[in-house]
């Protein structure tokens, strides 16, 4: 059946999401669109999308199937529930996950889909809110080259590259490898901007510079521009960051490996979001470096950080949602070695000198 005929469900018209199906929209394709909060489908809909009241309405006639949603846990009441994808769409349909999900989940309903005479694969993306609006994402697949061919002229409409990994979960494997390598990189961004602000150097001059040399990072690039700018503005929101580096640090934990960088980063993130942040774009992670007053403007709290203190001890009290095996605020509860202590490195020492607590300026002041 040719491409321009397909019919397309999307469901989870978010952030991401909504331009995604935008450009599937005006690639020709007919499409349905389900979305919890009904508001951010509605320019869909204002542009010739169908509204479907249920993930299984908008699925029945779909011969392909997106779904885009927040957390692991929503793509398996979403695909694994009696009346998930699974059993509400037709044979013979096509189910693409762009969540950023879990590895061993991805498998499941590979398999799951495969007895039931559907085809699914993870298919994460990258590239952030300002990829999906141009439609520059990268996709990352979980299947191969054989696989995607019925829909690749589809996933052409929002993509610039595809990249196959060949098996049900690699494509989760191979996003939770960017996301690693990402937030190493967000701390070195924000590591150097504060550094570069003590020193008393010209941020914008001192970015231009490592832009030019192997400091330069994605990161670097196109965040610090708008950390710079004080644009909290999320492209890719905090808590959903914070779920993505926990899930490869829960992948790193069956592996027996560590991943300091990437601890170091959830740390930090996990800071962010007990203090407000859980809602601004990633770039905010620069103001737990920032005194106290720009972050209040910015709407974050630092009282929140010392209020009453949860189960283990992090002294914010919010739920952190990573599971049975989460363990202060790391979600995968492999040992740091002395001196590490709770989730924002209280206590450890980072030769900064006295007073010098949780890799942030203000605490010492």
């Amino acid at each position: 059946m040719a491409d321009k005929k397909l019919k397309v469900a999307f469901i989870g018209t978010g952030i991401m999401g909504a331009p995604i199906a935008g450009h599937i929209l005006d690639a020709g394709y007919p499409l349905t669109v389900y979305n919890r909060t009904q508001a951010k489908a509605q320019p869909l809909v204002d542009r010739g999308a169908e509204l479907a009241a249920t993930p299984a309405e908008a699925a029945a006639g779909a011969d392909v199937v997106f779904t885009m949603v927040g957390y692991p846990e929503d793509v398996e009441e979403l695909y694994l529930a009696s009346d998930g994808l699974l059993t509400a769409s037709k044979p013979g349909a096509i189910l693409i996950d762009l969540t950023t999900s879990s590895p061993s989940l991805a498998r499941d309903i590979a398999g799951a889909a495969a007895v039931s005479e559907r085809t699914a694969f993870d298919c994460p993306v990258t590239g952030g809110q300002a990829g999906a609006i141009a439609g520059t994402l990268t996709a990352i697949i979980g299947a191969t080259e054989h696989d995607i061919e019925p829909v690749r002229e589809l996933l052409a409409t929002f993509t610039s590259r595809i990249f196959c990994f060949g098996g049900a979960g690699k494509g989760q494997a191979a996003k939770l490898a960017n996301q690693v390598s990402l937030a190493a990189s967000m701390v070195g961004m924000a590591d150097a901007l504060s550094y570069a602000q003590q020193a008393g150097l010209d941020l914008e001059l001192t970015r231009d510079m490592i832009l030019t040399g192997t400091g330069k990072s994605g990161a670097m690039e196109q965040l610090a521009p708008k950390a710079l700018e004080g644009d909290w503005k999320p492209g890719f929101m905090v808590k959903h960051f914070i779920k993505d580096i926990g899930l490869a640090l829960q992948e790193a934990e069956e592996y027996e490996i560590a991943l300091p960088g990437a601890d170091t980063a959830y740390a930090l993130y996990d800071m962010l979001d007990a203090i407000g942040g859980a809602e601004l774009g990633t770039q905010a992670i620069t103001l737990l470096y920032a005194e106290e007053a720009d972050a209040a403007a910015a709407g974050l709290d630092w009282s929140r950080y010392t209020q009453d203190e949860d189960a283990c001890g992090c002294g914010h009290g919010h739920e952190h949602g990573h599971g049975e095996e989460h363990e202060c605020c790391h979600g995968h509860g492999h040992e740091h070695g002395e001196g590490h202590e709770c989730c924002h490195g209280e206590g450890r020492h980072h030769g900064h000198g006295d007073g010098h607590e949780c890799g942030c300026r203000h605490h010492g002041e």
